[in-house]
């Protein structure tokens, strides 16, 4: 009996130790039932909204609208030719000039801001977060009167000073990107009541619309033969321009920091900063039946800077 007791003994600390042992071998791993384990693999769900500010360089599409002028040496006035193309008494033709080499103002305003993300983390690697997003950027104004202000330079060597157009206009974008992120912890649990930084990258798709209000308050472009086909003339000739709206396809670069707090495993407050970079998008003129496109002026390098703050599910 005695011996029966001692092997049963045996036998009990043997067990103990090797469940001991199987518990605690790798760090983080940790559980109460050996047969379970926690790679750290999470499916992710993300809801965000703040302020975005967008910013480009706008550049001039005109192309051709070309205007003649005369100058008179001795005032340095500037006139236009008559009917017959010829110039007034006292003025000299100048030459010919581009309405597209004139300056515009570059785009720069506020907006709202929203998306949503799903993905997942890696397993065995928690750190990495794979999420697949959608962003909404509300409408952003461009108004300005006059639209095109600046020097042109004419055929003939001169360089005049020129306002021509007044526009009202808005952007907005949504954008769909592929995201890899990096959360800043050890171990293959994430940290909770504890500011977790982290940093993000991706690509994806970007659709933007922009619509465009025209007007001509100096009368010049109600002059140029092709524009006709983009508005209808008033009683006094000046074209009544169409309402026009332009979809413009991207692909996107986003760059992503911020910091979340987790509440406990599964619930997560983020507070985030994000760039959003689209190489162009079109503001363009469009007839009644949309049958003809004019290209007018782009966002070149348009930038959306936004902050959000957000809250992450992770089960």
């Amino acid at each position: 009996m005695k011996k029966k007791i001692t092997c049963l003994i045996a036998g009990i600390i043997a067990a103990h130790t090797g469940a001991t042992f199987a518990d605690w071998q790798y760090s983080g791993e940790y559980t109460y039932n050996p047969a379970y384990y926690d790679d750290g693999g999470r499916t992710v769900i993300s809801l965000r909204a703040g302020a975005s500010y967008a910013m480009s360089r706008i550049k001039n599409d005109v192309g051709g609208v070309i205007y003649s002028y005369c100058i008179n040496p001795t005032t340095g006035e500037v006139g236009e030719p008559g009917a017959d193309g010829s110039c007034a008494a006292g003025f000299d033709y100048a030459g010919t000039g581009n309405l597209g080499s004139v300056g515009m103002e570059d785009l720069g305003g506020l907006a709202f801001s929203a998306g949503a993300s799903i993905g997942l983390t890696i397993p065995n690697h928690p750190q990495w977060r794979i999420e697949l997003g959608w962003d909404h950027f509300a409408e952003v104004d461009y108004n300005e009167t006059p639209l095109f202000a600046g020097d042109m330079k004419l055929s003939g060597g001169d360089t005049i000073a020129i306002e021509s157009g007044s526009v009202q206009s808005t952007l907005s974008s949504d954008v769909v990107s592929l995201m890899a992120f990096y959360d800043f912890f050890s171990g293959l649990q994430k940290p909770v009541n504890t500011v977790i930084p982290y940093i993000g990258l991706g690509a994806g798709y970007a659709d933007s619309k922009t619509v465009v209000n025209l007007s001509d308050p100096w009368g010049d472009l109600s002059q140029v033969e092709d524009l006709t086909n983009f508005g209808t003339p008033n009683d006094n000739g000046i074209l009544q321009f169409y309402r026009s709206t332009t979809n413009t396809a991207n692909v996107a670069g986003v760059f992503a920091l911020g910091l979340s707090y987790g509440v406990n495993e599964q619930l997560f407050f983020d507070f985030g900063l994000r760039v959003t970079y689209l190489p162009r998008v079109k503001y363009q003129l469009v007839n009644v039946d949309d049958t003809r496109r004019l290209d007018w002026f782009s966002a070149k390098n348009l930038i959306y800077s936004n902050v959000m703050l957000g809250v992450r599910f992770e089960f």
